[in-house]
């Protein structure tokens, strides 16, 4: 394996969203939407995405199996602990990855070493040294971390940077686990291991930086100048507590200021904001307005100066063009009386490959839509490949009849009918609103007094009165905590579809218990 050190000018991206990102969420992805996320990564150009920590559930361990499988272009990795069976896991997960990757960590500062493992430092490089080794017998790919590097004596950081570079690691990464470093600061330390471990060459130094004081890529930026040439983020900054360095805002800075730092990536920055939607929707985490890079305000320009600036000369008041991170300005609008090309053509524009959709599924749906709103835009387009049920021909369970009322003085009720692994039951019920007696009637149906709504929202995708109405849920079966999306015209529609996305995604993880169980019997 080449080892890139601190003379190459490409940083390595690393993408810890699955892992790290959804760690924050307050629902579990489906392998299904990890998979979306995963494919859309490797579109992206990421170069290594971080795609689970295997040992931790059977879910985990399938979805990394899983994308480990489908992903050719980017290396697939796993966390584990510096425990063996921990990288066990990620061996057995990752055995039919193109390019697999197992990151092994511990922690490293006095604080954890003494009040969390309770062990000697010199136990700790040990343990270290030794999961180093184990995981080589998997992959000559293997990263190792200190975890909580930031808040580590920086002696004993580069006694174990050495240590695990010999044992094996051919990455070693410089966490700021708690975000509490300042960039002048954890810059110094990465200029520190560079002139004082010996065999630093030898591997790739990365760092991974969390937001607590809101420096993550301030962090994260000192240390590529300080030699560092891997960044771990994630997309929209998710993670843990305040989350972790953005992939948006550190691939754009290395981009827009090339010519000061002389750093690239090999990320095709047209697929961010693309990337940035399909996270924030599967995760159910909006986007804050004034995000940078991805927010809704980015490109905007309130003020009648900026304005007139703008119109003058773009740059005036806009340092990269929206177009440089997949924002398409155009916003053409499209009827029933649009083609099947005009459709597909317009998807090709928007950055769809013609494998991510299936378009008799898509044109369908954007007939129904068309005749209900009148005009359909890009946003209502991209929403149908996001959300709509219809083209999940394999579903456990399906909507086929929805019929609710409500009013004044009126008692709310619905009458639902499911097909439910192809046989049909109705059920109708009451409840406080429409929503509520669909939600009644279907979990009479399949006898679902397990299931219990934590959480539910209604959005607006697009404009005006005619918007499509999404709906996100939570919902909590069996101690675990499930999110579901609909997206429809009408607001008890979007709410029941959420509800059935919710269901497909119990029976699937009852499925994945069931494996696990029955290989643990030796059936």
């Amino acid at each position: 394996m080449m080892i890139q050190n601190a003379d190459t000018k490409n940083v390595i991206i690393f993408d810890t969203t699955l892992r790290d990102g959804e760690q924050a969420l307050p629902a579990s992805l489906s392998m299904r939407e990890k998979l979306q996320i995963a494919l859309m990564l490797e579109r992206l150009g990421v170069d290594i995405i971080e795609a689970g920590f295997p040992v931790s559930s059977p879910g985990d361990f399938e979805s990394v199996k899983l994308i480990a499988t489908e992903v050719k272009n980017s290396t697939v990795c796993g966390l584990s602990r510096a425990m063996e069976k921990d990288i066990d896991a990620c061996g057995e997960a990752l055995k039919h990855a193109t390019n697999p990757r197992i990151h092994t960590f511990i922690a490293t500062s006095d604080i954890h070493v003494s009040n969390k493992l309770r062990k000697s430092q010199d136990e700790i490089v040990e343990m270290a040294v030794h999961a180093v080794k184990h995981a080589r017998k998997y992959t000559d790919n293997v990263e190792f971390s200190c975890e909580d590097a930031g808040r580590t004596h920086i002696d004993y950081l580069c006694r174990m940077v050495d240590a695990a570079i010999k044992a094996g690691a051919t990455t070693v990464n410089i966490p700021d686990t708690v975000g509490y470093t300042i960039p002048s600061e954890f810059g110094g330390i990465i200029e520190q291991l560079f002139n004082r471990v010996p065999n630093i060459d030898q591997a790739i130094i990365s760092v991974h930086c969390h937001n607590d004081l809101g420096l993550a890529v301030a962090n994260s930026l000192a240390a590529v100048q300080a030699g560092a040439r891997q960044v771990e983020c994630t997309i929209n900054g998710i993670g843990e507590r305040a989350g972790n360095c953005s992939l948006e805002e550190i691939a754009m800075t290395l981009r827009t200021r090339e010519q000061l730092l002389g750093l690239t990536t090999n990320l095709n920055t047209q697929e961010i904001s693309k990337a940035s939607r399909l996270v924030s929707q599967l995760c159910n985490m909006p986007v804050q307005s004034n995000k940078a890079i991805v927010g809704a305000n980015a490109f905007s320009h309130s003020s009648g100066i900026h304005q007139d600036g703008v119109l003058k000369q773009q740059n005036t008041y806009e340092i990269m063009t929206p177009e440089s991170v997949g924002i398409n300005k155009n916003n053409l609008n499209m009827t029933s009386r649009s083609g099947r090309h005009v459709i597909k053509h317009r998807l090709h524009e928007l950055g769809y490959l013609d494998s991510d959709y299936d378009l008799d599924q898509i044109y369908n749906s954007f007939l129904k839509l068309a005749d209900k709103k009148g005009q359909v835009f890009d946003y209502d387009l991209e929403a149908l490949i996001f959300f709509d049920q219809q083209k999940h021909e394999d579903a456990y369970y399906k909507l086929t009849y929805l019929h609710a009322t409500s009013g004044q003085k009126i008692i709310p009720s619905a009458t639902v009918t499911l097909s439910v692994d192809g046989e049909e039951i109705t059920q109708a019920a009451t409840g406080n609103g429409p929503v509520d007696a669909a939600y009644n009637a279907i979990i009479k149906a399949i006898d679902g007094d397990e299931l219990k709504v934590v959480d539910f929202k209604l959005d607006s995708k697009g404009e005006g009165a005619d918007a499509l109405a999404q709906v996100s849920v939570i919902i909590e079966y069996r101690h675990r905590r499930f999110h579901g999306i609909g997206l429809a015209t009408d607001i008890v529609e979007a709410g029941v579809k959420a509800l059935i996305f919710v269901l497909n995604n119990t029976h699937l993880a009852d499925q994945i218990d069931e494996h696990k169980s029955q290989r643990l019997a030796g059936v």
